[in-house]
């Protein structure tokens, strides 16, 4: 049971009894700023900036050699994807040869459509929610349309009951015959549901209908095994909890039943690793997740992941999760204490175990309050229409930055600072 009260002593006790307090030192936090878009875009590490250096260097020094140059495991850098498949398999429960870091979350979800998406007159629609990130949705329409399919029948939505959370029992239910794939989120971008991932594949299995997810807002902050969740496929962006540099390389999960398949949209890359440099005009595709690799993979791009990734090696999902959790919770606390009264409430679960990274602050007056607290050094994050989502990292987050937030915003709201802001969402909110 946590115990929580509202004073400044109880968030530095918090603190002085952290496990993961060491590793703030290690980002590169700025004097004064409170730092809560993690969830969009996290903080550069000094261990990410240092494998920078290393790949600059050995361009610098080695030129085209630096393809050949072995890494880190004796792996050379043509291969560099691997070394991150290695870091990345502890924190979502698969084998390393299951994963490959390579181009957009967007373009991931096209190549695992186009593999997986083998539609019949009978079975031929794509089960999403209505509730995911809109690049989701714009990709499986695109796809759709490519098989010669209109969306507007073929894209089969199951509607939220509030705006807010998937009805899991809906989903399940709409798991029907002509559905041939389900694509949904495992965290959701704006409400922090988590949803039951071993259910909704365990159903779909059940009924033949392949699955996969996108773990953009839950990678990093929440452990997953997809080993025993069995899917299909799962896609990811490398920026967000993961702190791998804006625009950071995306990743991509094939499960192993799944390696014989030939990939949707093939490239050398995804040749198999013996006979790539032969260059012949007959594709010949590695029976792993590389295989699912396109174009030349850039390596600026994902140095900095592994140094993030390196951060990770030194402690636990467990323990990471666990700090989350305990940061939202006490954010939680300390919203229904001292912001409700200004017409706050909060709009995420609030249970555990169906709660993400992150909270999400909703107020009728949310997008004139989130100009007035990014003005007083607070980095927010604002998603239409309604709610402010604030997430606190468990690397560099400590539980003053929280106390601290809430006393500044409580300022915003007495002082009526939001006031002289227009109602207008800004390019970035």
């Amino acid at each position: 049971m946590r115990q929580f009260n509202p004073t400044l002593e109880c968030a530095k006790a918090l603190d002085a009894a952290d496990p993961m307090a060491g590793f703030r030192d290690r980002f590169y936090v700025q004097e004064g700023i409170i730092y809560m878009d993690g969830n969009s875009l996290g903080l550069m590490s000094k261990d990410a900036e240092q494998e920078v250096y290393k790949i600059l260097d050995l361009w610098k020094t080695r030129g085209i050699g630096i393809w050949s140059t072995p890494g880190e495991g004796g792996i050379p850098h043509i291969d560099y994807p691997d070394i991150l498949a290695r870091g990345l398999a502890p924190l979502i429960g698969c084998d390393a040869d299951e994963i490959t870091v390579t181009n957009s979350t967007t373009i991931n979800i096209h190549q695992a459509v186009a593999t997986f998406y083998h539609p019949t007159p009978e079975r031929y629609k794509i089960l999403m929610d209505d509730l995911n990130f809109p690049t989701d949705h714009y990709a499986v329409q695109s796809q759709l349309a490519l098989h010669g399919y209109d969306p507007a029948d073929a894209l089969k939505l199951v509607r939220s009951p509030d705006g807010k959370l998937i009805d899991e029992d809906a989903v399940i239910e709409a798991m029907t015959d002509d559905v041939a794939l389900v694509l949904l989120p495992a965290v959701l971008y704006r409400s922090a549901q988590l949803i039951n991932m071993e259910r909704l594949a365990a159903a779909a299995r059940e009924r033949g209908i392949v699955i996969g997810f996108d773990l953009c807002h839950s990678i990093g902050s929440v452990p997953h095994n997809l080993k025993a969740v069995d899917a299909d496929f799962a896609i990811w962006c490398n920026y967000k909890y993961l702190n791998g540099g804006p625009g950071a390389i995306a990743g991509l999960y094939i499960n192993r039943k799944h390696f014989e398949r030939i990939p949707g949209l093939t490239g050398w890359h995804g040749n198999r690793a013996d006979t790539k440099f032969e260059l012949r005009l007959d594709f010949e595709h590695e029976k792993r997740a590389s295989g699912w690799q396109t174009g030349t993979q850039p390596l600026l791009s994902m140095a900095p992941l592994n140094g993030a990734l390196k951060i990770y090696g030194e402690t636990s999902m467990a323990t990471v999760r666990e700090k989350s959790l305990n940061l939202t919770a006490y954010m939680m606390y300390l919203i229904d204490e001292k912001l409700t009264k200004y017409g706050f409430s909060v709009g995420n679960p609030r249970d555990d175990a169906v709660r993400g990274g992150h909270v999400a602050l909703e107020h009728e007056d949310a997008i004139r309050i989130n100009e007035a607290i990014k003005a007083a050094g607070i980095v927010p994050d604002f998603r239409f229409p309604n709610v402010i989502r604030l997430a606190p990292i468990a690397f560099y987050t400590s539980y003053e930055d929280v106390y601290e937030m809430i006393e500044r915003i409580v300022k915003i709201m007495e002082d009526k600072e939001y006031e002289k802001y227009e109602n207008k969402i800004g390019t970035v909110a």
